[in-house]
């Protein structure tokens, strides 16, 4: 059995919260949207409301079209959460197309779809919204940002990027009309936690905060969640801020 709980904050310098959270009772969804006019809280919307659609249909039909073809190399979860997505891509990237004021709009994603018991998850990503596992008291990184620092990282590089391309994303839903990404399942065990978060989160605290934070408030997720977005705001808070935690039981 699996319990959750996630939590959206505009942080201390924007105006507006571009960020989407999505807790349901098997499908997690954090966006993190991006663009001028408003149009990334448009992005960030559009893209959760249409993998919780395909995801909700994929569940109910058992005659569904794969507009995407199915891979039988990957799980029927992976199939699911994989063809939610590229829908989600085309979505925001049609829309970015309707008018000049979703010109050059787009969202990062990270996706979590548990199976029933939670007993197994299956997750993806795009851009630099994370996904991480909190296990026996050591916090793993389970996604690799679609950014330039990441590849700059890639690359051998012991620095830290800098400069002005070092947030620059190199994937990002609906920026092009397909993107590339990759689905994996994950075997969860009994206390184990999923944080997903969004870039306003790992940009102003470490990994090492955001364990110690998340550890010490494990057993209620709300207070965990109120606790990381309480110190990426102490610590200025520069952009939105959103965490989803999951927790399988023990």
């Amino acid at each position: 059995m699996i319990s959750a709980y996630g939590q959206t904050d505009i942080g201390q310098r924007r105006t507006l919260n571009e960020d989407c959270i999505l807790v349901g009772s098997d499908l997690f969804v954090l966006c993190d949207g991006m663009g001028g006019h408003k149009s990334g809280e448009v992005a960030s919307a559009l893209a959760a409301d249409v993998v919780s659609g395909f995801i909700r249909r994929s569940a109910e039909d058992t005659e569904l079209t794969w507009p995407y073809g199915f891979d039988p190399q990957i799980s029927y979860a992976a199939n699911r959460l994989h063809t939610a997505i590229k829908l989600a891509n085309r979505a925001v990237f049609r829309k970015a197309a309707s008018g000049e004021d979703y010109t050059g709009m787009g969202t990062t994603i990270a996706a979590v779809l548990a199976q029933p018991g939670g007993a197994r998850i299956t997750y993806a990503s795009v851009g630099d919204s994370r996904i991480y596992l909190v296990r026996d008291g050591r916090m793993t990184q389970l996604t690799r940002d679609d950014s330039w620092a990441a590849v700059w990282q890639g690359e051998g590089n012991d620095s830290d990027a800098t400069g002005p391309l070092k947030n620059v994303l190199t994937k990002a839903v609906g920026a092009r009309e397909d993107v590339d990404f990759e689905v994996r399942d994950l075997e969860i065990e009994s206390g184990d936690i999923v944080l997903l978060c969004s870039d306003g989160l790992t940009n102003m605290v470490p990994d090492s905060t955001i364990l110690n934070l998340v550890t010490a408030n494990g057993d209620d997720l709300e207070a965990a969640c109120r606790a990381l977005i309480d110190c990426a705001n102490a610590q200025g808070g520069r952009d939105n801020i959103s965490v989803i935690l999951i927790r399988r039981s023990r």
